[in-house]
């Protein structure tokens, strides 16, 4: 479990941590419970979104068990320059969403002394990593997996498999269009679904 930094932040530089795993592993659970701690400590704090994800309402960050922070929703990462004055502590949630300078953005603030917490998707549905929270984890001083729980295998789950038959890479979805997979059902599930791609398309 990630421990935080208890060094004065006047003496240092700041950092980033990564949240990252699949579907319903706890990602923004997790966020919301670090900026809460940072805001016990009396830090100044803020939190965005991206202005894709609309499943909730718009400035609030809603985990899958109903915790709600207030947040900052905007379109691309660097308006996040413009809204940080006098913040120590900056939170960014579903960062998969954002284009891919949220990796210079946040590495910007660090190197200024803000301590920046990233939760995200580290793979899409296919199971490909999103390239921006790959380069995130690896410019970041802390990364943390977490991991929902397979209802096929009762292991572990870093898949998020689309139910769906949507082949959008970016499909938001709550808990009807994804479920969470073990590497094994997924490996399991995702030859299942070829096999049944290739005997509809030989019929064809």
């Amino acid at each position: 479990m990630f421990l935080e930094n208890t060094l004065n932040f006047s003496k240092q530089t700041g950092w980033i941590e990564v949240v990252c795993g699949s579907m319903f592993s706890g990602k923004t659970e997790e966020l919301i419970r670090r900026i809460r701690r940072a805001k016990y400590a009396n830090l100044n704090v803020i939190i965005f979104k991206p202005k894709l994800d609309i499943r909730d309402k718009k400035n609030t960050v809603v985990s899958h068990d109903d915790t709600v922070i207030e947040c900052k929703t905007i379109k691309k990462s660097e308006e996040i320059y413009k809204k940080i004055k006098g913040f120590k502590v900056v939170g960014i949630d579903e960062a998969q969403f954002f284009d891919d300078s949220i990796v210079e953005v946040c590495n910007v603030l660090a190197n200024q002394g803000v301590r920046v917490i990233v939760a995200g998707l580290d793979m899409d549905y296919k199971g490909v990593p999103f390239k921006n929270m790959a380069n995130l984890m690896a410019t970041s001083e802390y990364v943390t997996k977490v991991h929902a729980i397979c209802p096929k295998t009762g292991g572990l789950a870093q898949y998020s498999y689309r139910k769906t038959k949507s082949k959008k890479r970016i499909l938001l979805g709550k808990g009807d269009e994804y479920m969470p997979l073990s590497r094994a059902a997924f490996v399991k599930k995702s030859i299942k679904k070829a096999k049944k791609v290739s005997r509809k398309k030989n019929k064809d």
